[in-house]
């Protein structure tokens, strides 16, 4: 069987994230699919805001691009690294990778590191990512049996993760593998991140796809087409309650309910076992004008009220299969997740 590593070449062609040595260069996700363009970040605020304004998202990305912020603000203003990290850990609240890979830089710099070693420690955060997402491809194909229809939702790529991609990752794993014979994406309102991202990054790197009204999720479980829901996270509790893009919670239960599987696809950096459930994930709240306008241009009558969390949390119950690059949790409960991840840290 041709492993993650090996088809990397044919399917996994884009990278959002890039250092240049003195600035951080971002693909601009909020332009895509019909163009795209680059913004450089010179300072950690300028990459705090990049983070904020979404032109850098999906969890493993964001912590990826806050951990070169750090480095940008030990080569510019050293003395005021507290200050940079507090800024970007304030950028988006609910990503658990963000806090995971700025306190990984922070015991860097109690260790005495210059902004050298500070480099090498987030070209290591980002190279283990991508290690970590060739890694969870292979096992998370591995449990899609053959013919397999899925349905993905939000985008879990290249364009959030550090290259293949995390739930993305599983889908060029199956597909190259031939478990896949059919994907389907979500359009993931109100940002569109299955409509413009995901089927951009399918089709660019030559997967065919079929993108699906959010509200045809459960028709579409019923027609027999889709035999697995594949989702990323961006934070797992203790008991594997899993926070997630907004719609993710409703896909869970259309899926127990027509007899689909279930699987969530995120590194080790996405579990925080110091929160013991999804009770307690906080849930960021964005503004309403983001449902209230498309493309700049305001839909909804003046005066209408909107309600805008960008996450919801799916119950563990509803979950079959944890993946993570240090291995798989079938039907996932606090026990399980404690044999693969210990107690709390």
């Amino acid at each position: 069987m041709t492993t993650a590593a090996a088809m990397t070449s044919s399917h996994d062609s884009i990278r959002a994230v890039l250092w240049q040595g003195d600035a951080l260069r971002l693909l601009d996700q909020r332009r895509l699919p019909h163009e795209e363009s680059y913004v450089d970040c010179n300072t950690a605020g300028e990459v705090a805001t990049a983070i904020h304004d979404l032109v850098v998202r999906g969890a493993p990305a964001i912590g990826i691009a806050a951990a070169w912020g750090v480095v940008l603000a030990a080569q510019r203003e050293p003395k005021r690294l507290d200050a940079a990290l507090a800024l970007l850990r304030a950028a988006r609240p609910t990503a658990v990778n963000l806090m995971w890979a700025l306190d990984r830089m922070r015991r860097a710099i109690a260790g005495g590191a210059d902004a050298e070693t500070l480099a090498r420690e987030a070209q290591a955060i980002q190279d283990e990512d991508l290690a970590a997402n060739r890694h969870m491809g292979e096992l998370g194909a591995a449990l899609l049996g053959h013919d397999a229809g899925v349905l993905t939702h939000c985008n879990t790529g290249s364009l959030a993760t550090a290259g293949f991609g995390t739930a993305l990752g599983v889908i060029r794993a199956g597909v190259d593998t031939g478990r896949i014979a059919r994907v389907f994406a979500g359009e993931t309102r109100p940002w569109l991140q299955g409509a413009r991202l995901t089927m951009w990054e399918l089709l660019r790197d030559g997967i065919p796809a079929t993108l699906v009204a959010d509200s045809a999720a459960a028709h579409l479980m019923k027609s027999g087409q889709v035999q697995w829901v594949v989702v990323g996270a961006d934070r797992i509790a203790a008991n594997g309650d899993t926070a997630n893009k907004i719609g993710t919670y409703q896909l869970a239960i259309s899926a127990r309910h027509h007899g689909v599987k279930f699987m969530v696809v995120a590194p080790s950096s996405t579990v925080d076992m110091a929160t013991p459930g999804g009770a307690e994930i906080e849930i960021e709240l964005r503004s309403p004008d983001e449902l209230l306008s498309f493309a700049g241009q305001r839909t909804v009558i003046d005066g209408a009220a909107a309600w805008n969390p960008v996450f919801d949390v799916t119950p563990a119950e509803l979950i079959d299969a944890i993946v993570t690059e240090r291995g798989v949790v079938l039907q996932p409960d606090a026990a399980r997740m404690a044999d693969v991840f210990g107690s709390a840290r």
